[in-house]
C-alpha cells in the first residue's frame, strides 16, 4: 500500500470530551463492503497529526484485511490518545456514545493499549463492538501460525524462529511454535514475558537485535513500520511473517526483500485471524476457525503467483484486496445502470 490519502477516506476525525479528557480519532477508509470494522488502539503519540496519521494508515491496512479475508466489512480504526494514565470508566462510556453517534459506520474492537474488558465497559453504551466474547490474540496467533505454515511448505519442525514482540498474540504463537518443534528466539520489553518463553527453552535476544537474528522467520509481533529500506538489506531471516500491522515502513522495503529472496508474508493477509473471529462473532456466524485456516492456502496462492510473475507477494495481496473491492462496486452499480 501507498500512503494514505485524506480525499480517499470515507471519514476522518477528530474528537475531544472536556469532561473526562478523552480524545480519539476515528478514520473510516472505504466502505463499499460494509461498515468499517477495526480495532481500537490506545497510544501516546508526540502530536494529534501523529494519531491520525496512524490512524489512517492502520483503516487502509483494515480494508485490505477484511477484503482479503472475505468478510463483509470496510476498514477502519480508531486510536485514542494516551496521557500515560489508566484510562477511566467515564472515558470508555464516552467512547461507546461516540461508535452510535456514527451510526453504525464502524464497529470497533479491541486492540494496542486496551483490553476486553475496556471494551465490555464500551459495549454499555453501544452494539456496534465486537470481539468481547474471548481475546482475540490467540486466534490472530492461530493464523500467524498456519501462514509460517504456507511460507515454510510446512516445515516448522526444527526450523529457528524470531519471535519480536510478546504480548497477547505473540506468546501465543510461541506456544504454538514451541509445540510444533520450532527453535526459538525471543525479545520483549517486559522481562517476565522473556522469562515465560525462555522457560519453553527459547533464547532470549534485544528487541532491536532479534530483528536481524539469523533464523529461518522473523515474526514482527509488536509495532509497525519496523521493515525500513535499510534494515531489508541487513535481514538475515528466509521468512518475514509476524502479526504486527503496516511491518513495511514504505512499498521500497517490500520490494528489496523480494529482490533478496526473502518471502514476505504480506501482514493484513496472516494477521487476520483477530478480525475474523470478531467479524463471526459481530454478525453471529459459526466457522470462524475454518476461515482463519484459509489463511495458510491463501498465503500459499500468493506465494505460487509471486514465484510465477516475479511480483513481490504485497503488490499481489494489495491487488487482490483492490479486485475484491472494485468487484462490490462494480456489482453495486449494475443495478442502477440498468435502469439507465
Amino acid at each position: 500500500m501507498s500512503g494514505p490519502r485524506m480525499q480517499d477516506f470515507h471519514r476522518v476525525e477528530v474528537r475531544t470530551d472536556r469532561a473526562t479528557g478523552l480524545k480519539a480519532v476515528f478514520a473510516l477508509h472505504d466502505l463499499t463492503l460494509g461498515p468499517a470494522a477495526g480495532g481500537v488502539r490506545r497510544w501516546h503519540y508526540d502530536s494529534e497529526d501523529d494519531a491520525v496519521a496512524d490512524a489512517m494508515r492502520l483503516a487502509e491496512g483494515m480494508t485490505c484485511k477484511n477484503a482479503l479475508a472475505g468478510l463483509p466489512f470496510g476498514g477502519g480504526k480508531s486510536v485514542i490518545l494516551s496521557d500515560g494514565k489508566p484510562i477511566t470508566r467515564a472515558q470508555l462510556r464516552t467512547f461507546g456514545r461516540w461508535l452510535n453517534q456514527l451510526g453504525g459506520e464502524y464497529v470497533a474492537a479491541e486492540d494496542v493499549g486496551m483490553t476486553v474488558e475496556h471494551m465490555k465497559e464500551v459495549r454499555r453504551e453501544t452494539t456496534f463492538v465486537t470481539g468481547i466474547g474471548a481475546h482475540p490474540g490467540p486466534k490472530t496467533a492461530h493464523g500467524v501460525f498456519v501462514g509460517i505454515e504456507a511460507a515454510l511448505e510446512g516445515k516448522v519442525t526444527g526450523t529457528r524462529i524470531a519471535v519480536q514482540g510478546l504480548g497477547a498474540v505473540g506468546m501465543a504463537l510461541v506456544e504454538l511454535l514451541h509445540a510444533a518443534g520450532a527453535r526459538l528466539v525471543v525479545a520483549d520489553l517486559d522481562e517476565a514475558k522473556v522469562q515465560r518463553a525462555t522457560a519453553l527453552g527459547a533464547e532470549r535476544a534485544g528487541t532491536e537485535e532479534v530483528l536481524l537474528s539469523e533464523v529461518d522467520v522473523l515474526a514482527p509481533c509488536a509495532l509497525g513500520a519496523i521493515i525500513t529500506p535499510e534494515r531489508a538489506r541487513q535481514l538475515r531471516a528466509k521468512v518475514v511473517a509476524g502479526s504486527a500491522n503496516n511491518q513495511l515502513s514504505e512499498p521500497l522495503a517490500g520490494h528489496i526483500l523480494h529482490q533478496r529472496g526473502i518471502r514476505y508474508a504480506p501482514d493484513y493477509a496472516v494477521n487476520a485471524g483477530g478480525i475474523i473471529h470478531a467479524g463471526y462473532e459481530y454478525l453471529g456466524w459459526s466457522g470462524a476457525m475454518a476461515q482463519i485456516d484459509a489463511i495458510g492456502p491463501r498465503l500459499a496462492a500468493i506465494f505460487a503467483e509471486s514465484n510465477a510473475t516475479g511480483e513481490p507477494t504485497h503488490v499481489i495481496a494489495d491487488r487482490m484486496a483492490h479486485a475484491a473491492v472494485a468487484a462490490r462496486r462494480s456489482q453495486d452499480a449494475t443495478p442502477a445502470a440498468a435502469v439507465a
